[in-house]
């Protein structure tokens, strides 16, 4: 894949002056995603192409849907590269890959395996790279529940339980403050969300239910 090709070029030349500003502002922006109180979705779809660096977006999303349709010619692939393996840490100090899988040390050597292969919908579904892979006959209510799903919770405690998952078991100042502190004590626990008139701690085990507000993150 293209992308592909471009991080090898990228890594070859990262001594250049352009390049190092090119690779460290894609690291700033991707660890912008990293600390974000917004829920990620990653859709994989026919004709996207998420690939070597591009898959680190679906890396840093919360849940990953790619579809299932090996039939079809425009099916989905996905690629890895050199550059998913350390090049753009996230605020853990730690890769993409490695937060997803805990550091497991024989999973990551298996994942370079595939360097530069491109990875069916099946392929990514057994490595672990995606959350779950409809077919196209249940493709759009697949996505449509999912999304229905997590707007029937509170947009803040969601939030802060993905935000604790996705540093995984590295611990740094930034996940402190972004995945511990700020998650438990701002989004879940202070919010109108949970502590107002309507708040979900406040009419639990009274059957009534929760009225969130939605224009707040």
């Amino acid at each position: 894949m293209t992308s592909t090709k471009i991080d090898a070029t990228l890594a070859a030349c990262q001594g250049h002056w352009f390049v190092r500003e090119t690779l460290g502002l894609l690291r700033r922006t991707l660890s912008r995603l990293d600390v974000s109180s917004r829920t990620l979705f990653a859709i994989i779809d026919g004709g996207s192409c998420f690939a070597g660096t591009l898959l680190e977006l679906a890396l840093a999303a919360d849940r990953t849907y790619m579809l299932s349709a090996p039939e079809r010619q425009d099916a989905p692939r996905i690629a890895l590269s050199s550059a998913n393996f350390g090049a753009y840490p996230t605020v853990a100090r730690t890769s993409r890959l490695e937060a997803r899988f805990y550091g497991e040390t024989p999973m990551i050597a298996a994942l370079r395996e595939t360097i530069g292969r491109s990875l069916s919908t099946e392929e990514a579904s057994a490595l672990g790279l995606i959350t779950s892979a409809p077919d196209a006959l249940d493709w759009d209510d697949e996505i449509r529940m999912a999304i229905e799903e997590r707007t029937s919770l509170s947009p803040d405690a969601l939030t802060g339980i993905e935000a604790n998952l996705r540093f995984g078991a590295a611990e740094t100042m930034e996940t402190r403050i972004f995945g511990r502190l700020s998650a438990w004590q701002n989004w879940i626990f202070i919010r109108p969300n949970a502590v107002g008139d309507a708040g979900a701690l406040k009419v639990f085990g009274t059957g009534n239910k929760a009225r969130f507000n939605w224009e707040r993150v």
